[in-house]
């Protein structure tokens, strides 16, 4: 399958794609800049929001506005402004520690999970256990009974009564019966596990007939699994260091795909922003009920 570049942007980690049906338009962002970015596939053009500390995840909002999960916490980003609307503290050492991956439920709650990332001269450390948890409101991060040494991979089923959650660092994803009126996990079961040589599961998506996409952050490629888990589409990048992938595009047909140059930056298009045409849709992305 032909995989276009769309954004040359060489992001040191380029992450956390989402599409905008409003402003028919992509938001990523590159967590080690750090900048919100907004890219238009009609023109190309790419635009940025700094942000003040790194960027791990962020949720378009009901109301225009961009929920960002910094290392230094949780704040609504106006962008007609660039003002930040501080909203909660994170629930770690933000010298140790940082946001790693976020998604929004059906019902609007901001999903994100942390992942340990010292800042320079702090001890670096065993990876231990992470926490992953939601915020709906101005009561704080709540945390949800499940961990993982690199959270990544947030996504549920079409119904959303299935939650995936992966842990990069033990190269594992794990599905969960969701239960979206208390945003209670229960029934933890292995969904999927790679070995080192496959490369390390990153951010994923779920498709309109329920499959779940995720890219292989090392292996170069971005594969489709059924809802038990079998691998079904394969579909290889550019780059060895695919990040995340979702659905845009006016009919929702278009995969893009995010990368990093971290460590590659030998890679001509390492860091760059991908697209491809898979043969199925995805859907809208839910949005943070801040309405």
């Amino acid at each position: 399958m032909h995989v276009d570049l769309v954004a040359d942007a060489h992001a040191a980690t380029g992450e956390n794609p989402a599409w905008s049906e409003k402003e028919q338009a992509l938001y990523w962002v590159d967590i080690e800049e750090p900048a919100l970015h907004r890219l238009n596939p009609a023109t190309g053009r790419d635009e940025s929001w700094e942000t003040p500390s790194e960027i791990g995840a962020f949720a378009l909002c009901r109301s225009g506005a961009v929920i960002v999960a910094l290392r230094t916490g949780l704040a609504k980003m106006t962008l007609a402004s660039g003002d930040f609307d501080f909203l909660c503290a994170p629930s770690y050492n933000p010298l140790k520690y940082r946001f790693n991956d976020g998604k929004c439920d059906l019902s609007g709650r901001f999903w994100v999970g942390t992942m340990r990332d010292p800042l320079r001269g702090q001890e670096a450390g065993p990876p231990a256990a992470q926490a992953l948890g939601y915020f709906a409101d101005r009561a704080g991060f709540v945390e949800k009974g499940a961990s993982a040494s690199i959270a990544n991979g947030i996504a549920w089923s079409r119904d959303g009564r299935t939650m995936y959650f992966t842990d990069s660092g033990a190269r594992t994803i794990w599905a969960y019966d969701y239960d979206l009126e208390t945003a209670t996990l229960s029934a933890q079961r292995l969904f999927a596990q790679f070995e080192a040589s496959d490369g390390t599961p990153d951010g994923a998506s779920v498709d309109e007939e329920g499959f779940y996409w995720c890219a292989l952050y090392g292996g170069g490629r971005v594969l489709r699994l059924s809802p038990d888990g079998r691998v079904v589409q394969e579909i290889a990048t550019p780059v060895s260091q695919p990040t995340m992938c979702a659905f845009g595009g006016a009919d929702y047909a278009t995969l893009y795909i995010t990368s990093a140059a971290h460590g590659v930056e030998t890679e001509p298009l390492a860091g760059g922003v991908f697209a491809c045409r898979p043969g199925v849709r995805g859907t809208p992305p839910a949005l943070f009920a801040d309405d």
